[in-house]
């Protein structure tokens, strides 16, 4: 009996032992909560000690980083070069966003019919949208390289062969006008004798030299255009992940935003984001889209009216299209020179119906594709080009203009609140010549400020 109660005790001190292991293996593997509790007064010291430390330390790196800017910029580049095959991948993935939600929008209802299960639609129609995106880009790059390459082969080949004796004519164009001793056949002879010394130095000079660097840099750009190829394929792997798990990137940013900042300045940047890729998706897809359809147009126009380099001038002009408001002069005036080496009559032509194309797209095809993406006037627009690429070249020149309108609707948004806390008026319209504020804050419109002073002057 006593054995009895003996085992039973130890049985029971067993089962206690095992309900308090359970019960820390529960605790240990669930997530431990925080609580906050109110300041102490060491807390606060910790705290403003921190804060001088921090604001030493910022002191300290920003002075250090004025001595040491080179390096910094040598590791950005560095870390730029390693990242570029997933600075690919998002810009691929940008690209190809809207054909993905285009197809999710259409097949996605289809598929919640068929099946009930959410996850499978999702998932289903995510892989089709995916693969049709990827099969239209992998046609239009085929379709571009079968047309365009054989065309441009030609066209080069017969600019090689055809400009030297082009020039050759011009020489003796100028020389029958030199023998008729007019001031503008000496003005064109002098600049003609200058330019030869000038080919003739070159020549000799600097043609041996760069020949050389020429032959030394060919492997590396060899080596260059596959690694730019092979950065390129990594890309396209890169943009599925992206695209396939584009709603799950999004709520993790979102869940790290709303945990680091409070919920006002969390909202406030969320929604600033939400604003950029409004502005970048809707002009640069919107840019690529006009620029094909001013790269069809010219080819079309160009071989109505029989212009030589049909396909090289048409690629040069749609190319360039891309950067706003610079960008067809910048790949019109090339085209115009080759076209009127080969015939001069025909040069001026084309110089005409480029004109022609340009309003044609600043009027009707632009506004309709773009609309008001940006919400720039023309001159922030000229100086968003000026200055983004002054920065950073042809890149600059053309996501400047998107870049620069983000920052310009930061700005509105900020001055547009300081003037709602001080209830006044937002709109530039009611800023004019006789429109105040007076001492009081209250904002007086010029149609008040016309009475006041006709019943001033009536008074007197």
């Amino acid at each position: 009996m006593i054995e009895d109660n003996k085992n039973q005790q130890e049985r029971n001190i067993g089962d206690t032992d095992s309900k308090e292991e359970e019960s820390a293996k529960e605790y240990y593997a669930n997530r431990p909560t925080f609580k906050k509790k109110g300041p102490s007064k060491i807390r606060q010291q910790f705290s403003e000690g921190m804060t001088f430390f921090l604001v030493i330390a910022a002191s300290i790196l920003f002075y250090f980083g004025l001595f040491h800017l080179e390096q910094i910029s040598g590791i950005i580049i560095t870390f730029m070069e390693v990242a570029k095959p997933v600075i690919y991948g998002l810009a691929i993935a940008f690209l190809l966003n809207p054909i993905v939600k285009r197809v999710d929008r259409f097949l996605y209802p289809k598929l919640r019919i068929i099946f009930p299960d959410d996850r499978r639609p999702r998932q289903l129609s995510r892989s089709v949208g995916i693969f049709t995106s990827l099969l239209i880009l992998m046609a239009v790059i085929v379709a571009l390289c079968n047309m365009l390459l054989p065309e441009l082969y030609s066209s080069i080949r017969d600019m090689v062969f055809k400009v030297p004796s082009q020039l050759n004519d011009l020489i003796d164009t100028l020389n029958e006008m030199n023998s008729r001793n007019t001031t503008i056949s000496t003005i064109l002879a002098n600049v003609v004798a200058e330019g030869t010394d000038y080919l003739q130095k070159w020549l000799r000079n600097d043609l041996l030299r760069q020949t050389n660097v020429i032959m030394t840099n060919l492997t590396v750009g060899v080596i260059n255009i596959v690694s730019g190829m092979l950065n390129i394929v990594i890309g396209i792997i890169v943009s599925i992940y992206v695209l396939y798990s584009k709603e799950m990137f999004s709520r993790q940013c979102k869940k790290v935003v709303y945990s680091m900042l409070k919920p006002r300045y969390a909202n406030l940047m969320l929604h600033i984001t939400r604003k950029s890729n409004e502005i970048f998706s809707g002009f640069i897809i919107g840019k690529i889209i006009d620029s094909m359809i001013i790269g069809v147009l010219c080819f079309i126009g160009l071989t109505v009216l029989k212009m030589p380099y049909v396909i090289l001038v048409s690629v040069i002009v749609g190319v360039t299209n891309i950067i706003p408001f610079f960008g067809p002069y910048i790949g019109a005036i090339p085209s115009a020179i080759l076209i009127l080496l080969d015939e001069p009559k025909k040069g001026i032509y084309f110089v005409i119906f480029i004109l022609v194309l340009q309003q044609l797209d600043g009027n009707v095809i632009g506004p309709k594709i773009l609309g008001d993406s940006t919400g720039l006037s023309a001159f922030w627009v000229v100086f968003a080009i000026l200055s983004g690429g002054g920065l950073f070249g042809i890149p600059g020149m053309i996501l400047g203009v998107p870049t620069f309108a983000v920052i310009y609707y930061i700005i509105t948004m900020v001055v547009n609140w300081r003037l709602e806390l001080k209830h006044l008026p937002t709109g530039s319209s009611y800023y004019d010549e006789l429109s105040y504020v007076d001492n009081g804050g209250k904002y007086v419109h010029s149609d008040e400020h016309k009475e006041q002073i006709q019943k001033e002057s009536s008074e007197e």
